[in-house]
C-alpha cells in the first residue's frame, strides 16, 4: 500500500518536515513492513510561464518547431524551443528551467537546438509524471487553473509530494486505505486521528430495485449482505481531473483515467471501500446479484470475454450479466466520455467467493484485493456519498434521488477475554487497565465484569474473531519489544529419525555421484500425469494455472521439463534428481466442506477430513542425458544411459542398507525392451530404463535419456532399524570369470541369484560384465559373462577352492536353466 504523505496528513497529525522513512519507522512498530518510498524524484526550478508569442519554423527533417517567447517571471522572458503545437499565445504553461530535473533523472539545461539556445522546456503532463497523456504540452487552463506567472508549479500541481509504501498482511485488509494507515500511525505515535468516514454523511436514494438471489452460497454465506446504490445526474464526463487528485493517485500506484473513474478509485484508496460506477442510461431495469449459470459469458472492462463458473457471483440487470461482483465491471455499462448520469455502487461481498473468482479468471484487481481481505460493512453508504460529493464538486453533477439500500442482518460478535489470558499467552505482565486502554484504542466496545471483559470488535476489523486475536492486538500495540526472548533448549537424546538419516544419505550419495538436486512444482497437466503412471490423478478445485490442474503422480515428467529447460540454455550434459511427494487418491471420499474456524471439529469431521487426504508417498527420481564423462585428452566421452540409472539405484539402496535386483519389464513411459523393475525382497519399489523416444521428442530432448524412480516409503519398509557397516575382510581374494550359454529369455538377475546360491558362502561378490549375442553363439542363445570374487574369512583361499565353488554354481545353473560353459 502506497501512502501519499499529504493525504495521510489530512487524517492524522504528522510532525513538521516528516519524510516517508519517518512514517515507515512508526508503522513498523505496529507490525507493518516497510517497502520503500516514492516521489521526490522531481526538482525545481519549475514555474508557471505565459506564452507571449511564437514563430513556427519548418525544419529540413520535415518537422516544424516553435520558437517561443515565454514569460517565466514578471518581466523575465526566456526563449524556448518546443515541438508541440497544441498551445496558443497567452496560454499559461509549466516551464522547467535550467537546473530542474524531471522523473526518470531527466536533467534540464540550456542547450542549442534547431539554431536557437533553448533556455528551458515547456512540459507535458507525461513529462511531469501527472498522467500518460503525451499529446502535447500541459495547458493549465484545461485544469481550471489561472495562476500568476512565476508561481512555483511544484507546489501548485502537488509535484513535490512523496509517498511511503508498506506491505499489508492478508489479515489486515483495513490497512489497504489511507483511513486504515492513518489509524495505525496514530496507534504507533499517539498522534491525533480523525476518521475520514466521520466527515461525510450517508445519502439515501430510492426507486432503484436491488435483489440478491444467491441460491448456492459458498460455505453457507450469501454472496452479498450489503448493497448500496446512489444516483448522480448531469456530470461532465470530460471534466479535467484536478492535478492534486491525479498526483495522489499516481503516488498511490494508480494511473489517472477519467474524472468519474478517478473519483471512485480515490474514494476506495481513502476509505478502503471498493466502488463501481455504472452509466445509468445503459442499465436495463434494476440490479440482481446472483450466481452464474454454467457456460454464461461476460465481457469485462479489459475487453476480454470470459466464460463463467457456477460459483462466480454476478451483478446483472434485465439484459444479463453486467459485472463480476467485487472483481471487475462489465463493458456494457462502462462509464465513458458521453456519460451524463452515474449510478454509484458500494457493496459488501463474501471474501471467499471473491477470492475464488479472481483466481479462477486470473483477474486480480484493487477491488478484489480488498474484498477478499474483508471490508468495513459500515463504510459502504458513506463511501457512496463521498463519491457523489466529489462528482458534484468536480464534475458538475447533482444528486437525482435515485438509489437503494439492501442490507441483511450481520451477526454481532462478542468475545470473552479473561484478563490473565494475555499474560499467560505472551509472557508479559499486562495490567488490566492497560489491556482495556489498548482494546479501546483500536475501536472495541468493552463490558468489564469480574476478572474478564466482553469485547465487541470494531466493524473495520473482521480479522478479530477469537480471544487470541485480541491478545495479538494487545501485544502489538504495547510493543513487541516487551516480549522476552529466550532460546529454547532442545531435549537431550534426540536427533534425526532413521528415515531422515536414510534420506540424507541417499541424496548425499547421489550428489557425490554427480547428480544435481532440483525442486519442481507438483502441478501437472493431464497429459503429464499419464506419461509414467496409470494411477488416477487428483484434480485441484482451484488450480494456480489452468493448464496444470492436477497433482503429480510421478516425478519424472517434472524432471524432463527441467532437463529441457537446462538444455535450451546450453547445458548439454544433465543429471538431475528430485525427492518429493506424489499424490494418489485416498480410500475415502473427498470432503465438500470445511469446518468453521476457531471451533474444534468433531471426531466424525476429523475422520472424514483424514480419510479424504490423498496418499502421499515420498519418491526419489532422476534423469540423465548427454555425456556422463566428457571427452578429454586420452579419454573418450562416455554417454549417459541406463547404467547411470542403475548406479543411482545402487546408491539409494546402499544408503538404506538393502540388496536390490533389477528385472526386465515393460513400464509406462519407458523404451520398450530397455526398462526394468527394481525389486527389494521380491517387492517392486521402482523402475528404471531409457525414456520412450516419443516422449523425449515431445520434450525436445535427445533420443537417449535415462530415468529412474524409486518409492522411498516402500524401500524404507525393508530397511533395517540400525544400519551396520559391512565386515572388513583382511584375507586375500581369489577372482575368476564365468561365461555361460543360456537361452535368450533367461534374465541375468535370475542367473546371479542361482550363482550366489550354488557357490555358497565363499562367493563374496558377483557382477555382470558382458552380454554377447553375436557370431559363434547358437541361435536363440546368449553368452553371459560374470566376474566372481571369492574370499574366506579365516584363511587364504586357493584357486582350487574357488574353482570348486564356481563349478557348484555352474551345476545349479545348468540344472535350473540348462546353462552350459562357453568354450
Amino acid at each position: 500500500m502506497r501512502v501519499p504523505l499529504s493525504w495521510l496528513a489530512e487524517f492524522v497529525e504528522l510532525p513538521q518536515n516528516f519524510t516517508p522513512d519517518d512514517v515507515m519507522a512508526e508503522l513498523v512498530k505496529v507490525g507493518l513492513e516497510e517497502e520503500g518510498s516514492h516521489g521526490g524524484d522531481i526538482r525545481g526550478p519549475i514555474v508557471v510561464g505565459k506564452v507571449l508569442e511564437f514563430v513556427e519554423e519548418p525544419q529540413s527533417n520535415g518537422k516544424t518547431i516553435r520558437w517561443c517567447q515565454v514569460e517565466v517571471a514578471p518581466g523575465v522572458v526566456n526563449g524556448v524551443v518546443c515541438g508541440a503545437r497544441n498551445f496558443f499565445e497567452g496560454d499559461k504553461v509549466v516551464v522547467t528551467l535550467p537546473g530542474a530535473a524531471l522523473p526518470g533523472g531527466f536533467e534540464i539545461a540550456a542547450r542549442k537546438t534547431y539554431g536557437h539556445v533553448s533556455d528551458g522546456m515547456i512540459a507535458s503532463s507525461r513529462e511531469l509524471g501527472l498522467s500518460d497523456d503525451h499529446e502535447g504540452i500541459l495547458r493549465l487552463s484545461t485544469l481550471g487553473l489561472d495562476p500568476e506567472v512565476g508561481t512555483d508549479a511544484l507546489e501548485l500541481l502537488g509535484l513535490n509530494e512523496s509517498a511511503a509504501e508498506v506491505n499489508v498482511t492478508p489479515d489486515r485488509g483495513y490497512c489497504l486505505s489511507i483511513r486504515g494507515i492513518a489509524r495505525e500511525y496514530s496507534h504507533a505515535s499517539g498522534a491525533k486521528f480523525t476518521d475520514p468516514a466521520t466527515k461525510v454523511s450517508a445519502k439515501a436514494g430510492s426507486g432503484f430495485s436491488v435483489q440478491v438471489q444467491d441460491d448456492a452460497p459458498i460455505h453457507g454465506v450469501p454472496g452479498s449482505s450489503i448493497f448500496t446504490t446512489l444516483g448522480v445526474s448531469g456530470i461532465d464526463a470530460n471534466a479535467a481531473v484536478p492535478s492534486w487528485m491525479a498526483n495522489r493517485l499516481k503516488l498511490a500506484g494508480m494511473r489517472s483515467i477519467s474524472i468519474a473513474v478517478d473519483i471512485t478509485n480515490y474514494v476506495m484508496l481513502e476509505l478502503g471501500q471498493p466502488i463501481h460506477a455504472y452509466d445509468q442510461d445503459k442499465l436495463v431495469g434494476g440490479i440482481t446479484v446472483r450466481r452464474a449459470v454454467a457456460g454464461e459469458q461476460l465481457q469485462t472492462l479489459d475487453e476480454k470475454v470470459r466464460t463463467l463458473h457456477p460459483e462466480d457471483l454476478l451483478i446483472c440487470d434485465d439484459s444479463g450479466p453486467i459485472g463480476l461482483a467485487g472483481v471487475m465491471g462489465g463493458a456494457s455499462s462502462e462509464v465513458s466520455s458521453t456519460t451524463k448520469n452515474v449510478l454509484i455502487e458500494a457493496a459488501l461481498f463474501d471474501p471467499i467467493s471473491i477470492a475464488r473468482t479472481a483466481r479462477r479468471h486470473k483477474l486480480p484487481s484493487e477491488a478484489s484485493k480488498r474484498f477478499e481481505r474483508g471490508v468495513d460493512p459500515e463504510v459502504g453508504p458513506i463511501a457512496a456519498a463521498r463519491v457523489a460529493q466529489l462528482l458534484i464538486e468536480l464534475a458538475g453533477g447533482q444528486l437525482n434521488g435515485v438509489g437503494s439500500s439492501y442490507r441483511t442482518g450481520l451477526p454481532k460478535i462478542e468475545i470473552e477475554l479473561p484478563f490473565a489470558f494475555a499474560s499467560e499467552l505472551v509472557g508479559v505482565d499486562y495490567a488490566n487497565q492497560q489491556i482495556l486502554d489498548l482494546l479501546h484504542q483500536i475501536g472495541c466496545e468493552l463490558k468489564v465484569h469480574d476478572d474478564a471483559v466482553t469485547v465487541t470488535p470494531p466493524s473495520w476489523r473482521p480479522d478479530i474473531r477469537h480471544k487470541t486475536d485480541l491478545v495479538e492486538e494487545v501485544a502489538r500495540l504495547a510493543g513487541y519489544h516487551l516480549i522476552p526472548s529466550r532460546i529454547p533448549v532442545a531435549p537431550p537424546g534426540r536427533g534425526l529419525t532413521p528415515r531422515q538419516q536414510f534420506r540424507r544419505r541417499a541424496l548425499a550419495a547421489l550428489a557425490g555421484a554427480g547428480f544435481t538436486e532440483v525442486l519442481n512444482y507438483p502441478f501437472y497437466s493431464e497429459q503429464q500425469n499419464r506419461e509414467f503412471s496409470q494411477s488416477p490423478a487428483l484434480r485441484l478445485e482451484n488450480p494456480m494455472q489452468g493448464d496444470s490442474p492436477e497433482l503429480r503422480n510421478s516425478l519424472i515428467p517434472g524432471l524432463l521439463q527441467a532437463a529441457a529447460r537446462n538444455l535450451s540454455r546450453g547445458a548439454t550434459d544433465v543429471a538431475l534428481i528430485e525427492e518429493g511427494s506424489v499424490f494418489l487418491p485416498a480410500q475415502g471420499n473427498a470432503t465438500t466442506s470445511l469446518p468453521v474456524g476457531n471451533v474444534r471439529p468433531s471426531s466424525d469431521q476429523l475422520a472424514e477430513l483424514n480419510a479424504s487426504i490423498p496418499v502421499q508417498p515420498r519418491h526419489l527420481a532422476g534423469v540423465v542425458l548427454g555425456d556422463w564423462i566428457p571427452q578429454a585428452p586420452g579419454q573418450q566421452a562416455v554417454q549417459s544411459g541406463y547404467p547411470q540409472a542403475i548406479l543411482a539405484v545402487e546408491q539409494i539402496t546402499r544408503a538404506a542398507g538393502v540388496q536390490f535386483e533389477i528385472r526386465q519389464a515393460s513400464a509406462l513411459g519407458f523404451h520398450s525392451g530397455r526398462a526394468a523393475e527394481v525389486l527389494v525382497a521380491g517387492e517392486v519399489v521402482g523402475h528404471l530404463g531409457e525414456v520412450a523416444p516419443a516422449l523425449t521428442a515431445e520434450y525436445h530432448l535427445p533420443r537417449k535419456v535415462a530415468a529412474f524412480e524409486i518409492n522411498l516409503d516402500a524401500l524404507f519398509a525393508h530397511a533395517p532399524e540400525v544400519l551396520q557397516a559391512a565386515e572388513l575382510r583382511v584375507m586375500p581374494a581369489a577372482t575368476q570369470d564365468l561365461s555361460l550359454l543360456v537361452s535368450l529369455d533367461v534374465p541375468a538377475a535370475d542367473l546371479i541369484a542361482v550363482i550366489r546360491e550354488g557357490a555358497g558362502d565363499l562367493l563374496e561378490d558377483v557382477s555382470l560384465v558382458d552380454d554377447y549375442r553375436g557370431d559363434n553363439i547358437p541361435a536363440g542363445s546368449k553368452s553371459v559373462t560374470f566376474s566372481l570374487r571369492f574370499r574366506a574369512a579365516d584363511r587364504t583361499l586357493t584357486q582350487a577352492e574357488a574353482t570348486l565353488s564356481k563349478d557348484a554354481a555352474v551345476a545349479l545353473a545348468s540344472q535350473k536353466f540348462g546353462a552350459t560353459l562357453r568354450a
